[in-house]
């Protein structure tokens, strides 16, 4: 049997400003659920793969609608503690035209943010697993959540299971409770196969002045003596609808871009970066050769651009189609 993938994250409910207005404008709200992991667990259950979420969640209708939802998509969720508590939240407003895109975030004593780390039996939870993922979402929102990522990806490491991370840094998170978010960061990267970090991650954890992505990436291997690859897109806007999206996977060994995606009329590019990062993780363990995964994760994250919610609900086909580019003809 196939070994799987364990993601490590707190689960969230989206609230979304109907259409493109401002928060509050109207007493209304588009619901999704969400979490940087859960996106890509989503995504890897969509492509076929193993996905278990380890999370904690409150004992109520919320917790329940989430549990429901994963499981729904295929997601094993029997890891997903459950406690008295809040459910953590984001409200955003989409933005339009000049006007860039707003979270607000309400996560602040949920019930995974006050979850100890000793609750989770990392041996166990990663047994039979060939990769953890996490994001930096996940250190960032408490003490208790950090040690518990801490402890993951040591546990991984130790076991033999390759540890994906994506830097995903939010400054606010590490300052409301006074975390040290490079220093943490750069302790998780010591664990870590596989990064999705660009330039400016690595400037910020490694203290040094921004340069090229070439060069900042041969800065962040020599560093992180673990670390055997390093992936990020590139984004260039026109208006917050019409963007252009591409992708670089770098290893020691070599660097490998994918062709450029012109997107106009974008949907929603909340989740894009996750689905690039499972979109890469499904190359890996499908064993595609370097090309044809940063142009299978690059195409996952273009279609992720037309879909709403966090989640990229597409398939293996669809993708393929899209990196192929013969997509776009009616499927009948």
């Amino acid at each position: 049997m196939a070994r799987g993938v364990v993601c490590f994250g707190e689960l969230l409910l989206r609230f979304t400003a109907p259409e493109s207005e401002r928060l509050m404008q109207s007493p209304a709200f588009d619901v999704h659920h969400g979490g940087a992991e859960a996106n890509v667990a989503v995504s890897l259950a969509r492509f076929g793969h193993k996905a278990r979420m380890v999370s904690a969640l409150p004992d109520n209708a919320l917790g329940a609608s989430m549990l429901s939802a994963l499981k729904g998509q295929g997601v094993d969720v029997s890891a997903v503690l459950n406690a008295p508590g809040r459910m953590g939240l984001y409200f955003l407003e989409t933005g339009a035209v000049r006007r860039p895109s707003r979270i607000v975030y309400d996560r602040a004593g949920s019930v995974f943010v006050e979850t100890a780390a000793s609750q989770y039996d990392w041996p166990a939870l990663l047994d039979g697993s060939e990769w953890l993922h996490l994001s930096g979402i996940t250190p960032a929102v408490g003490p208790e959540p950090a040690r518990a990522a801490l402890l993951a990806v040591k546990a991984a490491k130790a076991v033999d299971v390759r540890v994906s991370f994506d830097g995903n840094y939010r400054q606010a998170l590490w300052e409301a409770w006074g975390g040290d978010g490079p220093a943490t960061i750069c302790e998780i990267l010591e664990s870590v196969d596989t990064a999705f970090i660009n330039e400016r991650d690595i400037a910020l954890l490694l203290g040094s002045a921004p340069e090229p992505r070439a060069v900042a990436v041969e800065r962040a291997f020599a560093a992180f003596t673990n670390l055997q690859r390093i992936a990020a897109t590139r984004r260039e806007q026109s208006s917050v609808a019409d963007q252009v999206l591409s992708g670089d996977l770098f290893t020691r060994e070599g660097h490998w871009a994918s062709r450029r995606h012109t997107l106009t009329s974008v949907v929603d590019r909340v989740g894009g970066g996750d689905a690039f990062a499972a979109g890469l993780l499904h190359g890996l363990i499908a064993g595609y050769s370097p090309q044809h995964t940063v142009e299978f994760a690059m195409a996952a994250s273009a279609i992720k651009h037309s879909i709403p919610g966090d989640w990229n609900l597409t398939n293996l086909a669809e993708v393929e189609d899209t990196v192929s580019e013969t997509g776009l003809d009616i499927r009948r």
